[in-house]
């Protein structure tokens, strides 16, 4: 849906006379009984008017060609239409500062003035679409002229007004430089600021426009105090430990908003509002009462995918998110892999449990608790084991976190007949970055993650040593409104201290699978056996281009290209570089996009496979 701004100009309207005649004609005729007219079918052709961006929102704007398929009309109703879309385009060329534009639209090449046009429409062919132009012609660009604010306002934020004489009179920009100078003054304790819809007037000599805000700031007010409703079984200590506000502070509209965002964040409530008192209290502070409504206590949620490498992974979880009152959150999942694959040898499973504290000593800190069993079936290796953990993990800001944690993992693993039994201890802090717009389906933004985790392997074969991670992806936006998206994925990672055999197989690096390379097996990219078994290595590096194009509403198609390679030494970019490359279709769900992927390996080898398939939810990274 596009949206077009108008700023009204004070103008004299004019009528002209065969716009009165054709007016009375199509009075008497909508008066005069007759029989319904059959719906006539058209087509639409837009002149460009020499501006992409015009030419692009009159066909958005356009209610002919929105409802030239949906809608048929018959020929009065045609000629309502494509009135309709004289003022609608008009306001299009309004927007954009042509106030002395115009817009024609003729119906086989007859204006809509002519009072015969109707019986033209009706006496047209049933079989012929009747051919209808529309035609902009923009006229000079208007200009703003004096630029005034009426009212006491202070100059702080007055810096927030951006308009001065000279500007371009797009509407939009007009109509933004108030709202931005009400939020600024909403937000520097003004609570009641208002700034009118400026009132603006044309100067036809010279191309300019007048415009004048008028702007009302009442008192300037602290918060307070805050109230809390709509609460039954989350407790309201653990919502005001939350809040980023507190009594007493400058009146902040902004501040607000962050606070209502970050309540509703806390994963307890279904929806928040946060609603300013229309008065100010007897102590002169404005009270702030914070309507929530709590969601439902607990949730279930499943998950399915399949790969041609690793097989079907069918999952289930439960979750309560407010166990004692305070947010708490209780996560009970169960996975089985492995369901056919051929990287797998037989059936795996992960159960587990985690247990979260949010606000642990401090607002933006959580403390949690994690216990698992697995086992996994691959081709590079079986593994059985259990793994017990805590983590505690502290937002920064909106866009930076940081997390250690301590775990302890019992396992047995048997790669190539070599059975070995390994108690490990990791102490892993992360770094991560995130700035994207959507966790399944992001179109701007960065990610990115920097993990450092110390190793040690207590039992024989011991060995202590460390994994370093960087990883990243970023979305490039080639049109602004995502549905063309260049997303770009890297990855390098090495393991200090240890040689390939003193680690544990599943401590080791390797690539080829949906989150490496895809088109190679997975597991298969690296040092191998005699027998072409993987062996894994302890550097890698991987890379990736993909580039996603929606089509229509609901489906859209990626191209990719993965490389990447793991090496035997801890030196990444070593180790002899894999190329795959496919095509994925996409269908969009409201909870993201459902992915298939087919990618083939740009040179075909031994156990690398022909081809594979990937299918999931969400895309690939």
């Amino acid at each position: 849906m596009s949206l077009v701004f108008h700023l009204r100009i004070r103008r004299l309207p004019k009528v002209p006379p065969a716009v009165w005649l054709a007016s009375v004609v199509f009075g008497l005729s909508l008066a005069s009984p007759t029989r319904a007219a059959d719906p006539q079918p058209y087509a639409v052709t837009f002149t460009p008017s020499g501006d992409k961006a015009i030419d692009t929102l009159v066909s958005q704007t356009s209610n002919l060609a929105a409802l030239r398929t949906k809608a048929p009309a018959g020929p009065f109703a045609l000629v309502l239409r494509a009135r309709g879309d004289v003022t609608r385009l008009q306001t299009v060329l309004n927007s954009a500062g042509y106030y002395d534009g115009a817009v024609t639209i003729t119906i086989d090449g007859k204006s809509l003035d002519d009072p015969n046009l109707p019986q033209t429409i009706t006496d047209y062919s049933a079989a012929t679409p009747i051919p209808i132009v529309v035609t902009l012609t923009r006229g000079p660009l208007f200009h703003l002229g004096k630029v005034a604010v009426k009212g006491d306002v202070p100059a702080p934020a007055m810096s927030a007004f951006h308009l001065k004489s000279g500007d371009t009179a797009e509407a939009a920009k007009v109509i933004a430089a108030g709202a931005d100078l009400q939020s600024e003054l909403q937000n520097e304790g003004y609570a009641f600021a208002n700034v009118s819809t400026p009132t603006a007037f044309e100067n036809p000599g010279d191309h300019t426009i007048d415009v004048t805000y008028t702007v009302t700031t009442g008192p300037r007010v602290d918060i307070g105090p805050i109230n809390l409703a709509g609460l039954k079984n989350v407790h309201p200590g653990f919502v005001r430990r939350e809040l980023t506000i507190k009594d007493g502070q400058r009146y902040n509209a902004g501040a607000i908003e962050t606070a209502r965002q970050n309540l509703a964040g806390l994963g307890v409530f279904s929806s928040v509002q946060a609603v300013p008192a229309t008065a100010v209290g007897p102590d002169g502070r404005l009270p702030v009462t914070f309507v929530m409504r709590e969601g439902p206590p607990r949730t279930v949620s499943f998950t399915a995918g399949y790969a041609t490498d690793t097989g079907g992974v069918l999952g289930a979880s439960w979750t309560h998110h407010n166990l004692f009152g305070n947010g708490e959150t209780l996560l009970l999942s169960a996975q089985a892999t492995g369901l056919g694959g051929s990287s797998t040898d037989g059936l795996g499973y992960n159960v587990g449990a985690t247990y979260t504290l949010p606000a642990f000593f401090r607002r933006d800190q959580q403390l949690s608790f994690n216990v698992s069993a697995f086992k996994q079936d691959y081709t590079a290796y079986k593994q059985t084991g259990e793994t017990l953990g805590t983590t505690l993990t502290r937002q920064l800001d909106k866009h930076w976190s940081l997390s250690a944690g301590l775990s302890g993992t019992t396992e047995e693993v048997d790669q190539e007949g070599s059975d070995n039994h390994y108690l490990l201890v990791q102490l892993p802090v992360t770094l991560k970055y995130d700035s994207t717009n959507s966790l399944f389906d992001p179109t701007k933004g960065i990610r990115a993650t920097a993990s450092v985790t110390p190793s040690e392997s207590l039992l024989s074969p011991s060995a202590f040593f460390t994994i370093l991670q960087l990883s990243g992806s970023t979305y490039l936006d080639l049109t602004g409104n995502g549905r063309s998206v260049i997303a770009l994925r890297g990855l390098v990672g090495t393991v200090q201290g240890a040689s390939t055999f003193q680690l544990p197989p599943d401590q080791r690096f390797y690539a080829g699978g949906s989150s490496t390379i895809r088109g190679y097996s997975y597991q298969s990219v690296g040092p191998q056996f005699a027998d072409g078994n993987p062996i894994g290595g302890t550097s890698i590096d991987a890379g990736t281009i993909e580039y996603r194009q929606r089509f229509g509403k609901s489906f859209g198609t990626a191209l990719f290209v993965d490389a990447g390679q793991v090496g035997a030494t801890s030196a990444p970019f070593q180790g002899g570089i894999k190329v795959g490359a496919g095509i994925g279709l996409r269908y969009y769900t409201p909870i993201g996009p459902i992915r298939v992927d087919f990618a083939v390996p740009v040179v075909h080898e031994e156990n690398s496979g022909n081809f594979q398939i990937y299918i999931g939810i969400g895309q690939a990274f």
